[in-house]
Protein backbone atom coordinates (compact mmCIF):
# COMPACT_ATOMS: atom_id res chain seq x y z
CA UNK A 1 0.00 0.00 0.00
CA UNK A 2 1.17 3.19 -1.14
CA UNK A 3 0.85 6.64 0.57
CA UNK A 4 -1.19 8.17 -2.09
CA UNK A 5 -4.07 5.58 -0.94
CA UNK A 6 -4.61 6.79 2.60
CA UNK A 7 -4.66 10.73 1.32
CA UNK A 8 -8.12 11.65 1.88
CA UNK A 9 -10.28 11.31 -2.03
CA UNK A 10 -12.28 14.82 -1.46
CA UNK A 11 -10.01 18.46 -1.07
CA UNK A 12 -10.23 19.14 2.46
CA UNK A 13 -9.64 22.52 3.38
CA UNK A 14 -9.33 24.85 6.40
CA UNK A 15 -12.68 25.19 8.39
CA UNK A 16 -14.34 28.04 8.49
CA UNK A 17 -18.25 27.50 10.96
CA UNK A 18 -21.28 30.27 9.91
CA UNK A 19 -22.07 32.47 12.66
CA UNK A 20 -24.71 31.19 15.02
CA UNK A 21 -26.69 32.87 17.32
CA UNK A 22 -26.28 30.34 20.32
CA UNK A 23 -29.53 29.87 22.28
CA UNK A 24 -29.44 26.84 23.15
CA UNK A 25 -28.39 24.24 26.30
CA UNK A 26 -24.86 25.09 25.18
CA UNK A 27 -22.81 26.41 24.45
CA UNK A 28 -23.38 29.93 24.15
CA UNK A 29 -21.79 32.79 22.51
CA UNK A 30 -18.10 33.59 23.26
CA UNK A 31 -17.35 36.92 23.87
CA UNK A 32 -14.76 38.91 21.22
CA UNK A 33 -12.25 39.56 24.85
CA UNK A 34 -12.57 35.85 25.27
CA UNK A 35 -11.69 34.77 21.86
CA UNK A 36 -8.35 37.15 21.34
CA UNK A 37 -7.25 35.49 24.87
CA UNK A 38 -7.44 32.20 22.80
CA UNK A 39 -5.38 33.10 20.55
CA UNK A 40 -2.40 34.38 22.67
CA UNK A 41 1.08 32.16 22.40
CA UNK A 42 1.11 28.95 24.02
CA UNK A 43 4.07 28.87 27.15
CA UNK A 44 4.80 26.30 29.23
CA UNK A 45 2.58 25.03 32.16
CA UNK A 46 5.13 25.35 34.84
CA UNK A 47 6.03 28.56 33.40
CA UNK A 48 6.27 31.10 36.66
CA UNK A 49 4.08 33.72 34.39
CA UNK A 50 1.49 31.00 34.02
CA UNK A 51 1.74 29.45 37.19
CA UNK A 52 1.06 33.43 38.26
CA UNK A 53 -2.04 33.40 35.84
CA UNK A 54 -3.26 30.30 37.61
CA UNK A 55 -3.43 32.22 41.28
CA UNK A 56 -5.77 34.56 39.48
CA UNK A 57 -7.87 32.45 38.09
CA UNK A 58 -8.74 30.21 41.34
CA UNK A 59 -9.30 33.27 42.87
CA UNK A 60 -11.48 34.49 40.75
CA UNK A 61 -13.01 31.36 40.43
CA UNK A 62 -13.96 31.30 44.28
CA UNK A 63 -15.34 35.04 43.74
CA UNK A 64 -17.93 33.57 40.87
CA UNK A 65 -18.42 30.24 43.30
CA UNK A 66 -18.95 32.68 46.41
CA UNK A 67 -16.23 30.30 48.60
CA UNK A 68 -12.79 30.75 49.77
CA UNK A 69 -12.49 27.14 49.36
CA UNK A 70 -8.91 26.84 48.87
CA UNK A 71 -9.38 23.41 46.36
CA UNK A 72 -11.28 25.63 44.08
CA UNK A 73 -9.88 25.28 40.08
CA UNK A 74 -11.09 23.86 36.81
CA UNK A 75 -10.53 20.27 35.82
CA UNK A 76 -9.41 19.93 32.44
CA UNK A 77 -12.03 18.32 30.52
CA UNK A 78 -16.21 19.35 30.06
CA UNK A 79 -18.65 19.56 33.10
CA UNK A 80 -18.93 15.76 32.74
CA UNK A 81 -15.30 15.24 34.06
CA UNK A 82 -15.98 17.66 36.74
CA UNK A 83 -18.81 15.06 37.75
CA UNK A 84 -17.12 12.43 37.54
CA UNK A 85 -14.46 13.71 39.36
CA UNK A 86 -16.28 14.40 42.48
CA UNK A 87 -17.83 10.30 42.44
CA UNK A 88 -14.72 9.27 41.69
CA UNK A 89 -13.03 11.00 44.49
CA UNK A 90 -16.16 10.92 46.94
CA UNK A 91 -17.61 7.39 46.64
CA UNK A 92 -15.60 4.59 47.64
CA UNK A 93 -16.36 0.78 46.72
CA UNK A 94 -19.80 -0.33 48.44
CA UNK A 95 -21.00 3.43 49.77
CA UNK A 96 -24.50 4.74 49.97
CA UNK A 97 -25.66 7.45 47.85
CA UNK A 98 -28.83 8.87 47.56
CA UNK A 99 -28.96 10.88 44.41
CA UNK A 100 -32.16 13.18 43.32
CA UNK A 101 -32.82 12.44 40.05
CA UNK A 102 -35.31 15.26 38.19
CA UNK A 103 -33.89 15.05 34.72
CA UNK A 104 -31.05 13.61 32.14
CA UNK A 105 -28.63 14.86 34.61
CA UNK A 106 -29.66 13.04 37.53
CA UNK A 107 -29.50 10.14 36.00
CA UNK A 108 -25.99 10.84 34.44
CA UNK A 109 -25.27 11.01 38.40
CA UNK A 110 -26.56 7.63 39.73
CA UNK A 111 -24.42 5.96 36.18
CA UNK A 112 -21.49 7.86 38.23
CA UNK A 113 -22.24 6.22 41.55
CA UNK A 114 -22.59 2.66 39.97
CA UNK A 115 -19.43 2.78 38.31
CA UNK A 116 -17.89 4.14 41.17
CA UNK A 117 -18.85 0.66 43.48
CA UNK A 118 -21.30 2.27 45.43
CA UNK A 119 -24.90 2.05 45.93
CA UNK A 120 -27.38 4.52 44.25
CA UNK A 121 -30.26 5.18 46.67
CA UNK A 122 -32.53 6.75 44.01
CA UNK A 123 -35.48 9.98 44.82
CA UNK A 124 -37.33 10.40 41.81
CA UNK A 125 -39.35 13.74 40.99
CA UNK A 126 -41.00 14.44 37.87
CA UNK A 127 -38.98 16.18 34.98
CA UNK A 128 -39.99 19.77 34.99
CA UNK A 129 -40.49 19.33 39.21
CA UNK A 130 -37.85 20.70 41.70
CA UNK A 131 -36.29 17.98 43.99
CA UNK A 132 -38.42 17.52 46.77
CA UNK A 133 -36.54 18.10 50.20
CA UNK A 134 -39.39 15.70 52.00
CA UNK A 135 -38.67 13.21 49.99
CA UNK A 136 -34.06 13.30 50.54
CA UNK A 137 -35.33 13.80 54.32
CA UNK A 138 -37.10 10.51 53.87
CA UNK A 139 -34.88 8.82 51.94
CA UNK A 140 -31.85 9.59 54.54
CA UNK A 141 -34.06 8.39 57.15
CA UNK A 142 -34.61 4.69 55.44
CA UNK A 143 -30.72 4.45 54.82
CA UNK A 144 -28.86 6.75 57.76
CA UNK A 145 -25.61 4.69 56.90
CA UNK A 146 -25.46 6.99 53.26
CA UNK A 147 -22.21 8.48 53.11
CA UNK A 148 -23.17 11.38 50.18
CA UNK A 149 -26.66 13.16 48.89
CA UNK A 150 -25.99 14.50 45.13
CA UNK A 151 -28.42 16.37 43.31
CA UNK A 152 -28.62 18.65 40.03
CA UNK A 153 -29.01 22.82 41.41
CA UNK A 154 -30.09 23.95 37.99
CA UNK A 155 -31.64 21.09 35.14
CA UNK A 156 -30.61 21.66 31.97
CA UNK A 157 -33.09 19.57 30.34
CA UNK A 158 -35.91 21.11 32.23
CA UNK A 159 -34.63 24.20 33.35
CA UNK A 160 -35.88 23.56 36.90
CA UNK A 161 -34.04 25.03 39.76
CA UNK A 162 -33.87 22.90 43.05
CA UNK A 163 -33.68 24.56 46.30
CA UNK A 164 -29.86 23.21 46.96
CA UNK A 165 -29.86 25.35 50.12
CA UNK A 166 -32.67 23.31 51.66
CA UNK A 167 -31.17 20.14 50.13
CA UNK A 168 -27.57 20.72 51.53
CA UNK A 169 -29.15 21.48 54.95
CA UNK A 170 -31.43 18.04 54.98
CA UNK A 171 -27.95 16.07 53.43
CA UNK A 172 -26.08 17.52 56.83
CA UNK A 173 -28.76 16.71 59.46
CA UNK A 174 -27.53 13.31 58.70
CA UNK A 175 -23.60 13.36 58.11
CA UNK A 176 -23.86 13.05 55.01
CA UNK A 177 -21.41 15.43 51.81
CA UNK A 178 -23.09 16.85 48.88
CA UNK A 179 -22.42 16.63 45.46
CA UNK A 180 -24.05 19.57 43.62
CA UNK A 181 -24.03 20.05 39.88
CA UNK A 182 -23.80 23.77 39.07
CA UNK A 183 -23.20 23.46 35.24
CA UNK A 184 -25.89 25.78 34.33
CA UNK A 185 -26.12 27.99 36.82
CA UNK A 186 -22.96 29.10 37.77
CA UNK A 187 -23.39 32.76 37.21
CA UNK A 188 -26.49 32.96 35.69
CA UNK A 189 -28.44 33.08 38.77
CA UNK A 190 -27.03 32.99 42.67
CA UNK A 191 -25.12 29.92 43.45
CA UNK A 192 -23.29 30.59 47.19
CA UNK A 193 -21.63 27.53 48.23
CA UNK A 194 -20.13 29.05 51.60
CA UNK A 195 -23.44 30.37 52.50
CA UNK A 196 -25.07 26.95 51.72
CA UNK A 197 -22.56 24.71 53.02
CA UNK A 198 -21.94 22.49 49.71
CA UNK A 199 -19.28 20.23 49.70
CA UNK A 200 -18.40 19.82 46.64
CA UNK A 201 -19.68 21.15 43.12
CA UNK A 202 -18.44 21.62 39.45
CA UNK A 203 -19.53 23.33 36.77
CA UNK A 204 -18.88 23.73 32.97
CA UNK A 205 -16.87 26.61 30.83
CA UNK A 206 -19.50 27.10 28.33
CA UNK A 207 -22.85 28.21 29.70
CA UNK A 208 -23.36 30.94 31.61
CA UNK A 209 -19.63 31.69 32.00
CA UNK A 210 -19.28 31.99 27.92
CA UNK A 211 -16.20 30.20 27.74
CA UNK A 212 -14.30 27.63 25.25
CA UNK A 213 -16.09 24.19 26.20
CA UNK A 214 -13.63 21.88 27.70
CA UNK A 215 -13.14 22.85 31.41
CA UNK A 216 -15.10 21.53 34.39
CA UNK A 217 -14.61 24.46 37.55
CA UNK A 218 -14.40 22.28 40.69
CA UNK A 219 -14.47 23.14 44.53
CA UNK A 220 -14.06 20.88 47.35
CA UNK A 221 -14.12 21.86 50.93
CA UNK A 222 -12.18 20.83 54.42
CA UNK A 223 -14.43 17.85 54.53
CA UNK A 224 -14.61 16.80 51.30
CA UNK A 225 -10.62 16.74 51.08
CA UNK A 226 -10.05 15.58 54.79
CA UNK A 227 -13.10 12.27 53.58
CA UNK A 228 -10.84 12.01 50.35
CA UNK A 229 -7.11 11.65 51.92
CA UNK A 230 -8.76 9.04 54.58
CA UNK A 231 -9.88 6.95 52.01
CA UNK A 232 -8.00 3.23 52.42
CA UNK A 233 -8.29 2.36 49.04
CA UNK A 234 -6.48 3.94 45.58
CA UNK A 235 -9.01 6.32 43.97
CA UNK A 236 -9.90 4.22 41.02
CA UNK A 237 -9.20 7.36 37.77
CA UNK A 238 -5.68 8.16 37.57
CA UNK A 239 -6.07 11.60 35.91
CA UNK A 240 -8.86 12.63 38.24
CA UNK A 241 -7.37 11.11 42.07
CA UNK A 242 -7.25 15.04 43.65
CA UNK A 243 -4.47 13.93 45.98
CA UNK A 244 -2.64 13.94 42.54
CA UNK A 245 -3.94 17.43 41.38
CA UNK A 246 -3.55 18.89 44.37
CA UNK A 247 0.30 18.70 43.00
CA UNK A 248 -0.56 20.80 39.91
CA UNK A 249 -3.18 23.12 41.61
CA UNK A 250 -2.17 23.18 44.95
CA UNK A 251 -1.29 26.88 46.68
CA UNK A 252 2.47 26.16 47.02
CA UNK A 253 3.66 22.96 44.74
CA UNK A 254 3.57 22.84 40.87
CA UNK A 255 4.33 19.33 40.06
CA UNK A 256 4.02 17.48 36.73
CA UNK A 257 0.83 15.95 36.36
CA UNK A 258 -0.29 16.72 32.76
CA UNK A 259 -0.37 19.04 30.11
CA UNK A 260 -2.72 21.32 30.67
CA UNK A 261 -4.98 23.42 28.01
CA UNK A 262 -3.12 26.51 28.08
CA UNK A 263 -5.07 28.51 25.68
CA UNK A 264 -8.54 27.58 26.93
CA UNK A 265 -7.26 28.22 30.92
CA UNK A 266 -6.48 31.77 29.10
CA UNK A 267 -10.00 31.95 27.84
CA UNK A 268 -11.54 31.30 30.97
CA UNK A 269 -9.37 33.62 33.03
CA UNK A 270 -10.43 36.43 30.82
CA UNK A 271 -14.55 35.01 30.87
CA UNK A 272 -14.15 35.49 34.98
CA UNK A 273 -12.50 38.37 34.43
CA UNK A 274 -15.63 39.99 32.71
CA UNK A 275 -17.81 38.45 35.12
CA UNK A 276 -15.73 40.46 38.06
CA UNK A 277 -15.64 43.53 36.12
CA UNK A 278 -19.73 43.49 35.52
CA UNK A 279 -20.24 42.49 38.97
CA UNK A 280 -21.43 39.40 40.04
CA UNK A 281 -25.05 40.04 41.28
CA UNK A 282 -25.25 42.97 38.15
CA UNK A 283 -24.53 39.40 35.94
CA UNK A 284 -27.50 37.12 37.68
CA UNK A 285 -29.47 40.21 37.28
CA UNK A 286 -28.83 40.70 33.80
CA UNK A 287 -29.91 37.26 33.12
CA UNK A 288 -33.16 37.61 35.11
CA UNK A 289 -34.21 40.57 32.96
CA UNK A 290 -33.63 39.07 29.56
CA UNK A 291 -35.54 36.11 30.92
CA UNK A 292 -38.63 38.26 31.91
CA UNK A 293 -38.44 39.95 28.71
CA UNK A 294 -38.01 36.34 26.43
CA UNK A 295 -40.91 34.77 28.93
CA UNK A 296 -43.45 38.30 27.69
CA UNK A 297 -42.40 37.58 23.87
CA UNK A 298 -42.98 34.12 24.23
CA UNK A 299 -46.03 34.27 26.31
CA UNK A 300 -47.66 36.51 24.10
CA UNK A 301 -47.18 33.87 20.99
CA UNK A 302 -49.36 31.40 23.05
CA UNK A 303 -46.46 29.37 24.33
CA UNK A 304 -46.60 27.65 27.80
CA UNK A 305 -43.48 26.97 30.35
CA UNK A 306 -42.73 23.57 31.94
CA UNK A 307 -41.55 24.65 34.79
CA UNK A 308 -44.09 26.79 37.59
CA UNK A 309 -43.08 30.55 38.21
CA UNK A 310 -40.50 30.05 41.03
CA UNK A 311 -38.91 27.18 40.18
CA UNK A 312 -37.84 28.55 36.41
CA UNK A 313 -34.48 28.82 35.60
CA UNK A 314 -33.87 32.32 34.00
CA UNK A 315 -31.10 31.45 31.79
CA UNK A 316 -32.81 28.14 30.38
CA UNK A 317 -36.26 28.27 29.30
CA UNK A 318 -38.19 25.34 28.50
CA UNK A 319 -41.55 25.97 27.16
CA UNK A 320 -44.70 23.09 25.57
CA UNK A 321 -44.44 23.02 21.64
CA UNK A 322 -48.10 23.77 20.05
CA UNK A 323 -49.47 20.10 19.85
CA UNK A 324 -50.50 21.53 16.21
CA UNK A 325 -47.16 21.14 15.04
CA UNK A 326 -45.24 18.76 17.62
CA UNK A 327 -45.26 16.16 14.45
CA UNK A 328 -43.04 18.98 13.26
CA UNK A 329 -40.74 20.80 15.57
CA UNK A 330 -37.53 18.98 14.37
CA UNK A 331 -38.84 21.50 11.13
CA UNK A 332 -38.72 24.59 13.08
CA UNK A 333 -35.45 23.93 14.62
CA UNK A 334 -34.10 23.23 11.41
CA UNK A 335 -35.69 26.11 9.50
CA UNK A 336 -34.47 29.16 12.60
CA UNK A 337 -30.94 27.01 11.92
CA UNK A 338 -31.34 27.30 7.98
CA UNK A 339 -32.65 30.95 7.39
CA UNK A 340 -32.20 32.74 10.96
CA UNK A 341 -28.78 30.85 11.71
CA UNK A 342 -30.12 30.65 14.96
CA UNK A 343 -29.94 27.19 17.49
CA UNK A 344 -32.45 26.46 20.18
CA UNK A 345 -32.34 22.89 21.86
CA UNK A 346 -34.84 20.35 21.13
CA UNK A 347 -36.18 18.18 24.27
CA UNK A 348 -34.71 15.26 25.99
CA UNK A 349 -35.89 11.67 27.16
CA UNK A 350 -39.80 11.95 27.99
CA UNK A 351 -40.02 15.38 26.83
CA UNK A 352 -38.35 14.64 23.27
CA UNK A 353 -40.93 16.18 20.87
CA UNK A 354 -42.25 18.07 23.41
CA UNK A 355 -40.56 21.08 25.17
CA UNK A 356 -37.99 23.43 23.32
CA UNK A 357 -34.87 24.54 24.98
CA UNK A 358 -34.26 28.05 24.70
CA UNK A 359 -30.93 29.17 26.70
CA UNK A 360 -29.82 32.40 27.82
CA UNK A 361 -26.74 32.48 29.11
CA UNK A 362 -23.15 34.32 29.05
CA UNK A 363 -22.60 36.53 26.41
CA UNK A 364 -25.90 35.15 24.63
CA UNK A 365 -27.71 37.08 26.96
CA UNK A 366 -28.54 39.63 25.95
CA UNK A 367 -32.19 41.86 24.42
CA UNK A 368 -30.57 41.88 20.46
CA UNK A 369 -30.93 38.03 21.12
CA UNK A 370 -34.29 37.81 23.05
CA UNK A 371 -35.72 40.26 20.24
CA UNK A 372 -33.79 38.07 17.40
CA UNK A 373 -35.25 34.83 18.70
CA UNK A 374 -39.31 36.06 19.17
CA UNK A 375 -39.31 37.42 15.86
CA UNK A 376 -37.58 34.29 13.97
CA UNK A 377 -39.92 31.94 16.11
CA UNK A 378 -42.58 34.05 15.31
CA UNK A 379 -42.26 34.16 11.77
CA UNK A 380 -41.58 30.55 11.63
CA UNK A 381 -44.47 29.48 13.49
CA UNK A 382 -46.81 32.20 11.48
CA UNK A 383 -45.75 30.17 8.36
CA UNK A 384 -46.86 27.13 9.51
CA UNK A 385 -50.34 28.42 10.22
CA UNK A 386 -50.28 28.97 13.91
CA UNK A 387 -52.20 32.37 15.38
CA UNK A 388 -49.40 34.23 15.92
CA UNK A 389 -49.31 37.92 15.22
CA UNK A 390 -45.95 39.38 13.68
CA UNK A 391 -44.87 41.67 16.22
CA UNK A 392 -47.11 41.00 19.61
CA UNK A 393 -44.15 38.88 21.03
CA UNK A 394 -41.90 41.80 20.07
CA UNK A 395 -44.10 44.31 21.76
CA UNK A 396 -44.89 42.26 24.96
CA UNK A 397 -40.67 41.68 25.15
CA UNK A 398 -39.97 45.36 24.69
CA UNK A 399 -43.07 46.48 27.39
CA UNK A 400 -41.42 44.01 29.60
CA UNK A 401 -37.84 45.75 29.78
CA UNK A 402 -39.57 49.20 29.69
CA UNK A 403 -41.47 48.04 33.37
CA UNK A 404 -38.10 46.30 34.58
CA UNK A 405 -36.05 49.89 33.72
CA UNK A 406 -38.85 51.75 35.80
CA UNK A 407 -38.23 49.80 38.49
CA UNK A 408 -34.58 49.69 38.48
CA UNK A 409 -35.00 53.37 38.37
CA UNK A 410 -37.22 54.04 41.00
CA UNK A 411 -34.57 51.76 43.02
CA UNK A 412 -32.13 53.88 42.41
CA UNK A 413 -34.21 56.92 43.23
CA UNK A 414 -35.09 55.43 46.70
CA UNK A 415 -31.76 54.41 47.09
CA UNK A 416 -30.23 58.18 46.78
CA UNK A 417 -32.51 59.32 49.21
Amino acid sequence: MTLKHLAPTKKIHSFHPPQRTLLGPGPSEINPRVMAAMSLPAIGYLDPVFVEMMEELKSLLRYVYQTGNALTFPVSGPGSVGMEYCFVNMVAPGDKVVVCRNGVFGGRMIENVERAGGTAIVVEDAWGEPCDPQKLEDALKKNPDARVVAFVHAETSTGVQSDAKTLVSVAHKHDALTIVDAVTSLAGCPVMVDDWDIDAVYSASQKCLSCTPGLSPVSFNDRVVEHVKARKDKIHSWFMDMNLLLGYWGATTRTYHHTAPTNSLYALHEALLLIKEEGLENCWARHHRNHLALKAGLEAMGLNYLVKEGARLPQMNAVHIPEAIRDREAEVRKTLLNEFNLEIGAGLGPLAGKIWRIGIMGYSCKPENVMLCLSALGSVLSDMGLPVKVGEAEAAAHSAYAQIHAQEARKKVANLK
